[in-house]
């Protein structure tokens, strides 16, 4: 009997000292609970958000909040492509005698771009001394990687070395062509160029005309003279009186920067409905 009432007891000892500790790990959680200072729940919640900010860049439909009391910022809810622009032209594209790159035209045109709150990409593929000849050898490899917009800058070193008016036509045709059937839904925007006026008013008149008359022929978009109020002025211009300056690049940037805003506002992508 007394071994069994000793027995009873030390139940009752067992009984009430697994009950406190029952009692302590629950106060422990509900404690943690409140702080947020379980390692599982802050794992669980770190979980929780990068699950919701991938559901949210996935798009509409599939958008999950984040847990109560996250701090974790998920960054922009919508992610838009930027337009990718293409340009293909000569030393005057590609900045020749600019000490920064970034002054070449089609740089200002990225900033002129970005302050109209357009998200472009620039690709400038500007080489110094290629004529249409040339860069009509290059465009299939330069049309490896896809764009929405293709500028052509060609011409000026034809004008300079007297190349037919007929082969100007027929390089610049064939260029707009590789483009169309490369990228089929790119845009294609061609800079009108002027040839120097020396070499006669029936060159400088031919050599005027065939951009205008290939933009209609294949559906491209003409832009203004490159180099208006920009070519002949001594103040714009380096040494050479051929390439400009970081003012004059800058200008010619705004000579056709109105042409290629609305382009760039046609093509730019539309915002993901959330």
């Amino acid at each position: 009997m007394r071994k069994q009432q000793g027995s009873e007891w030390r139940s009752v000892r067992e009984g009430r000292r697994v009950g406190r500790t029952f009692a302590a790990l629950i106060a422990l959680a509900l404690l943690n609970g409140c702080s947020g200072g379980s390692q599982g729940q802050s794992a669980n919640r770190v979980a929780d958000t990068a699950s919701s900010t991938t559901s949210t860049v996935a798009g509409a439909g599939t958008e999950t909040p984040l847990p109560p009391g996250s701090s974790v910022d998920p960054g922009p809810r919508t992610m838009i492509p930027a337009t990718r622009v293409l340009f293909i032209g000569t030393s005057l594209t590609a900045g020749y005698g600019l000490e920064n790159p970034d002054e070449a035209w089609p740089n200002r045109i990225a900033q002129f771009a970005d302050s109209a709150g357009l998200n472009v990409t620039i690709v400038n593929a500007g080489l110094s001394g290629e004529t249409s000849a040339g860069a009509l050898r290059r465009t299939d490899w330069l049309l490896r990687d896809s764009a929405d917009v293709v500028v052509i800058e060609t011409g000026a070193n034809d004008g300079l070395r007297g190349t037919s008016v007929a082969q100007l036509r027929s390089n610049l045709t064939a260029m707009v062509e590789k483009v169309r059937s490369t990228l089929p839904n790119a845009k294609v925007v061609i800079v009108q160029m002027e040839a120097p006026p020396n070499l006669g008013n029936e060159y400088v008149s031919g050599f005027r005309k065939v951009f205008p008359e290939v933009a209609e022929a294949t559906g491209s978009v003409l832009t203004p003279f490159l180099l208006e109020a920009v070519a002949g002025v001594g103040k714009l211009n380096q040494s050479d009186g051929i390439h400009p300056t970081p003012e004059g690049a800058a200008r010619a940037a705004r000579n056709v920067w109105p042409v290629l805003r609305g382009v760039l506002e046609s093509v730019r992508k539309p915002v993901p409905a959330m």
